[in-house]
């Protein structure tokens, strides 16, 4: 049986239907069942967007059954995907998770079975992560990191088990651990303060939340050597998602081949990751800098 997939959707009606396209695109598409999770608005000024994806989204077509769950009241990005991903996990077994900003390469089903198949007993690897940081290294076919995806991804229900909603206490255990600077990736990324910026209230991240769970669980995600998604949020109109095209990466062409590989953390592929943040890092420097100056200017010629 095909992994099924939750996509989960809100108002922006323009990015699912690239994403939905992309979906139908797959030669696995006709063998696989679609959720569509539609939170509800949370203002008035939300309905018409809201009404428009539902309308869309039922008379999406192109998968062997499609399923459209309509949320009477807004739920938020982060406990739709949690109670979707619980409720297939719980039904299935396993699930495949889509964002309505995430287009994914027509090998991406192929991908994600493929992967959930060959380690659905290996209890060391937690999740299957399909997005690959743009860096100028050449991955091998398939690697393993300890930092889970969130751009497209698949989980098993004997991982997603893991999954912790108390941050607090995550952030707890992990000082207990000294694990915060792996966490962060040798200091590249501040993935501490996002989880403190939880517990704070400042977001309400579910990924930053699974990223710590797995971590403490001592869980491995299994990536492909070239990306299977591309974010197309960073335009200016996602909940958590400003404007940069520092993410913006191809789709691999061909699924990548799952060869026998030792179930460990690459070093080439974290030292990768760690380039990439840590230029990541110095982007956002600059751009606050750049802000600063621009504000100071505007203020010194009015």
């Amino acid at each position: 049986m095909n992994c099924p997939v939750a996509l989960f959707a809100y108002r922006r009606i323009q990015h699912l239907r690239l994403v939905v396209k992309s979906l139908q695109e797959n030669t696995l598409a006709g063998e696989t069942d679609l959720f569509i999770f539609c939170d509800g608005a949370k203002s008035a000024d939300d309905v018409d967007a809201v009404t428009e994806v539902r309308s869309f989204c039922r008379r999406v077509s192109g998968f062997r059954r499609v399923t459209v769950i309509e949320r009477d009241h807004n739920l938020g990005l982060s406990a739709s995907i949690v109670e979707g991903v619980s409720q297939l996990c719980n039904e299935y077994g396993f699930v495949a998770v889509v964002e309505d900003d995430v287009v994914v390469s027509r090998h991406f089903l192929s991908w994600v079975n493929a992967a959930l198949k060959k380690y659905e007993h290996d209890t060391r690897v937690f999740s299957v992560g399909c997005y690959v940081f743009p860096t100028d290294r050449n991955l091998e076919n398939s690697f393993f990191l300890s930092l889970p995806d969130c751009w497209g991804w698949a989980v098993w229900g004997r991982s997603w088990k893991f999954y912790q909603a108390d941050g607090a206490s995550l952030l707890r255990e992990l000082k207990a651990r000294n694990l915060q600077r792996k966490f962060d990736f040798d200091g590249a990324f501040p993935y501490t303060d996002m989880l403190k910026k939880q517990i704070e209230g400042q977001n309400d991240s579910w990924a930053i939340r699974w990223s710590a769970s797995v971590l403490l669980a001592g869980g491995l995600t299994v990536y492909p050597g070239k990306s299977m998604t591309q974010n197309i949020g960073f335009d200016g109109t996602g909940t958590h998602c400003g404007e940069n095209d520092i993410y913006d990466q191809s789709l691999s062409e061909t699924c990548p081949d799952l060869q026998d590989i030792p179930v460990v953390e690459s070093d080439e592929a974290r030292e990768a990751w760690r380039d990439f943040l840590l230029k990541l890092k110095r982007e956002n420097i600059r751009d606050k800098v750049l802000r600063r100056v621009i504000k100071k200017i505007k203020r010194l010629l009015k």
